[in-house]
């Protein structure tokens, strides 16, 4: 008997499973008058004490780190603990630290933009911000790195009577070209988006002072078709400016290690690795700075557990990338047959006084220490997030990213000090330790970054307020809440 095709009626087509119902961007079918009062009431209200015991102590670590940066600056660079063969240490690994800070900002708001992902809309805003305050933290150690900072302007191409010119084919150079680049489009990215709601700002202001602020950087936006439409172009045109410079930036940063002949850095899997890393780190910030602030200020409607969960899965991702490339490290090592490739990556960084040192016949590395807590917090610890629990706890969640950023620090301090620090002459060898500056800077780097995002989030909204209302069913005309019946 032939077969014969069933057709079934709508009725009888089963519903998803309920693990694989999505859960709507913004929970309990919020009104958008109260997305307006709970997300610009954050910068309205009065000034809550939580703020204030969180900016005072911020402060003083930054004023402390530009008290240090003085006394860098009055003693010389003898402070720190550089020394010969590791002339390159804490302060550049400080710097490439926070230049990866600074990619999730802008992959969360131009790529996920481009590609029509809706669930950025409650977490772009901040991670714009997060990117322009760490890049500004970061642009702190090249500079002072320079030993003579009142000469800094030299690394622009200025004309002048001696007819010095900057080296162009340094990749240091082109760090400063890339990182300013990066941070002057990121800056007009997040000014751009923050326009409508500056305007909702200006309209829901009481006193004259805050009116006339917000009225002044809205630039006169009134929300007409006309406003909107070139609104959508010119912020199109930045996401398309930005999406390459994602990529850019932390490949340039990454030259200055692989166009080296140093055994550790000289690596051509280096461009990507990086980037993937400056990722990985910058989606662990983002959660370490959002989780906190949606228990503080009650957005737990807006940050869902969705947006926790699918951040999770991009950390998870970049992390095995991250994994993949240690382990292609050391692959080439191996296969390249250089015994000074191989002495780094063994003798150097992996071998412990447990287990590689034992198989190897080699001593234990003098920083095994550094690269184990790399591996343990870089490549194992986001593996947890193939489990559905451990990205839904938020507890949980907020604990793993303390990892990221801990391990994406010493993955930068191993690149750089363990590469260094046994030249090829035995009577070169040395072993970096920090002093007290070196530390407290890094630290106050922390206390400048934490107090330009605590006045960002007091006078300006959180969270984009504008893209998170067109993510709501009220917008959808076409939704039985949107339309007409919105209001």
């Amino acid at each position: 008997m032939a077969n014969q095709a069933t057709t079934l009626s709508p009725s009888a087509v089963l519903p998803p499973p309920k693990e694989l119902e999505r859960q709507p961007l913004i929970l309990n079918q919020r009104p958008l008058a109260w997305l307006s009062n709970a997300i610009a009431g954050i910068a309205e209200g009065d000034t809550p004490k939580w703020w204030w015991a969180l900016f005072i102590p911020s402060a003083l670590l930054a004023t402390f780190m530009f008290s240090l940066i003085f006394y860098l600056m009055t003693t010389g660079v003898g402070v720190w603990g550089l020394q010969i063969p590791v002339a390159w240490a804490w302060d550049i690994t400080n710097f490439v630290f926070w230049i990866g800070i600074g990619h999730a900002g802008t992959l969360i708001s131009a790529i996920l933009f481009l590609l029509r992902q809706k669930w950025r809309t409650s977490i772009n805003r901040a991670a714009e911000a997060m990117t322009i305050f760490a890049v500004m933290c970061a642009g702190i150690y090249p500079l002072i790195h320079i030993g003579r900072i009142w000469l800094g302007w030299w690394l622009l191409p200025l004309p002048n009577a001696n007819s010095i010119w900057p080296q162009f084919r340094s990749p240091l150079l082109w760090d400063v070209f890339a990182v300013s680049t990066y941070f002057t489009v990121s800056l007009l990215f997040w000014y751009m988006g923050l326009i409508p709601d500056l305007a909702t700002m200006r309209d829901r202001a009481k006193s004259r002072i805050r009116k006339l602020a917000y009225g002044l950087f809205a630039m006169g936006w009134c929300g007409s078709n006309r406003h909107w439409r070139n609104y959508e172009k010119a912020y199109l045109l930045l996401a398309g400016l930005s999406t390459p410079l994602v990529l850019s930036v932390h490949s340039i940063v990454s030259f200055d290690f692989a166009v080296s002949q140093l055994p550790g850095w000289h690596t051509t899997i280096f461009p990507p690795y990086f980037v993937a890393g400056a990722i990985f780190s910058g989606f662990g910030m983002v959660l370490t700075l959002m989780l906190p602030l949606r228990t503080i200020c009650k957005l737990e409607d807006v940050i869902t557990v969705r947006h926790v969960e699918l951040m999770c899965k991009v950390i998870l991702g970049t992390g095995s990338i991250v994994g993949y490339a240690y382990a292609m490290e050391f692959f080439i090592a191996w296969y390249s047959g250089n015994p000074y490739e191989r002495f780094v990556f063994i003798n150097n960084r992996a071998a412990d006084p447990w287990i590689l040192s034992k198989v190897f016949g080699v001593k234990p590395a003098p920083y095994w220490w550094a690269y184990w807590t790399m591996i343990s917090c870089n490549v194992i610890s986001p593996q947890l997030f193939w489990f559905k629990w451990c990205r839904t706890k938020i507890w949980f969640v907020f604990i793993v990213t303390i990892f990221v950023n801990i391990g994406m620090w010493f993955e930068r301090f191993v690149i750089i000090v363990t590469s260094l620090h046994r030249d090829y002459l035995t009577s070169s060898w040395a072993y970096y330790s920090p002093t007290w500056v070196d530390i407290w800077t890094f630290i106050g780097s922390f206390g400048l970054f934490l107090t330009l995002f605590l006045l960002f989030m007091r006078f300006l909204p959180v969270i984009a307020l504008a893209e998170v209302k067109g993510v709501t069913p009220q917008a959808d005309p076409h939704h039985p809440l949107g339309g007409a019946q919105a209001h």
